[in-house]
């Protein structure tokens, strides 16, 4: 499997979105055997980089079931988890009745942290994620909120997601000039709009993650290639999945872009893997640009 760096750190160019394994648009699960399953075929094809969030649950009483899961997954794994890559996320409240919400306060960021400590057990959080913008609070204040539990060494490197150009340079400015270690914005051909910040991202020498980076757990990925001819065609001329062109043309974007799809079935996630090998041309990345409507100039 080919890196990327991250936080400091080298992980899979291609990762692993836990999330279908519990919350999904068809609330379709599978059982917490195949969902392991699924996690250590991940971790057999390469991967080393997970990621979770505590609200991704079936329900609003089961916060952390997400977070469970890949924790009991590499607790489990034949295989040696110590440089696997776990990053979590938080900022987004959920309770009784399925009220959701978000929250940037301190004390509400650091029960979430210390809960997903708890959950995932682990002393030090390697990447936290605020997950999206509380429009109740200032964000500056948030990232600030975010640095103080660096502080603490509750987290190791900090990140954001669901972000425009402005709250990732909101967030540079607070936390310093190469302490932003991540953004994660959706982008797939279906969501091609947050080419902006990916760019951004990729002239700060920023990691892009993109969520959904096939179209959603909804049939968006397994549809890809009925939706986007061009990378059909592209999959056809390969030999490979229409779902593996288009990872590998997001990789061809920038090199600090890190694609996380999501995956319920180990087939689905050991095939999105192999995209880390598939080197697309310039004529065919550009091709596939412009199909989406994006200028790869």
């Amino acid at each position: 499997m080919k890196s990327r760096s991250l936080a400091g750190r080298e992980v899979s160019a291609i990762g692993l979105g836990a999330m279908p394994l519990s919350m999904n648009n068809d609330r379709v699960y599978p059982t917490r055997d195949e969902a392991i399953a699924t996690v250590h075929a991940a971790l057999d094809a390469g991967v080393t980089l997970i990621d979770t969030a505590d609200i991704y649950a079936p329900t609003w009483d089961a916060i952390g079931h997400n977070e469970e899961i890949v924790a009991e997954a590499l607790r489990t794994w034949e295989g040696d988890a110590a440089g696997v890559f776990v990053t979590t996320k938080g900022g987004i409240t959920r309770s009784e009745g399925e009220k959701w919400g978000r929250d940037g306060s301190l004390a509400y960021l650091r029960s979430a942290v210390e809960r997903s400590l708890r959950v995932l057990g682990v002393e030090q959080i390697e990447l936290y994620q605020y997950h999206r913008p509380d429009r109740w609070m200032v964000y500056g204040e948030i990232m600030q909120n975010l640095k103080s539990l660096q502080d603490e060494g509750k987290i190791r490197a900090i990140g954001i997601s669901n972000a425009s150009v402005e709250e990732i340079d909101i967030a540079v400015e607070v936390l310093g000039e190469g302490n932003l270690a991540s953004v994660q914005n959706e982008f797939s051909p279906r969501h091609p709009g947050s080419i902006d910040e990916l760019r951004h991202c990729a002239s700060l020498g920023i990691a892009f993650l993109p969520w959904s980076p096939l179209g959603g757990t909804g049939g968006g990925a397994r549809t890809v290639g009925d939706r986007f001819s061009a990378f059909a065609d592209v999959a056809s001329e390969r030999g490979v999945s229409p779902q593996q062109v288009v990872l590998a043309w997001e990789l061809a974007l920038a090199d600090t872009v890190i694609p996380i799809p999501g995956a319920r079935r180990a087939a689905s996630i050991t095939d999105s893997a192999a995209a880390a090998d598939l080197d697309l041309s310039g004529d065919e990345v550009e091709r596939l640009s412009y199909s989406v409507g994006i200028d790869p100039q």
